[in-house]
């Protein structure tokens, strides 16, 4: 997936899309992951021991078939393979989905982070943060 289809589908899904030349400097990075599909990608900071997922983007009008799943398995797989043992994450409060998919994956609620997201309205959103132990066969 190219950094310019990228910046598109981050684009749709949050109020502060990530333009082109911003995915295209986090690809360059030797410290970032990429899991990618035609259906949306995952991008990760590793430095081992620690991963940080920075984004989970899934087309939206594909949602609910199983996509993002896929694509937070890539990542955690990838980030294993690269001396990862935790990895964390934020989720915006209000996206149950997101959580749910989460909470399957085995992450915890670890804490907090209030009025964290900005939304189009300009309304804010606290960010609940999670994470993930990695063991051998994810």
């Amino acid at each position: 997936m190219t950094p310019a289809r990228m910046a598109a589908l981050h684009g749709a899904c949050f109020a502060r899309g990530w333009p082109e030349a911003e995915m295209a400097e986090l690809l360059a990075k030797p410290t970032t992951l990429a899991a990618t599909t035609d259906h949306g990608f995952a991008l990760l900071q590793l430095i081992a021991p620690e991963a940080e997922v920075l984004t989970i983007i899934v087309d939206p009008a594909l949602r609910g078939q199983g996509h993002g799943r896929a694509l937070l398995g890539q990542a955690l797989l990838a980030a294993q393979k690269g001396g990862a043992e935790t990895v964390f994450l934020e989720v915006d409060a209000e996206n149950a989905p997101a959580r749910a998919l989460y909470t399957r994956a085995g992450f915890i609620q670890t804490g907090t982070r209030k009025g964290y997201y900005t939304h189009k309205t300009g309304r804010h959103s606290d960010a609940i943060v999670m994470a993930r132990a990695l063991e051998p066969g994810i």
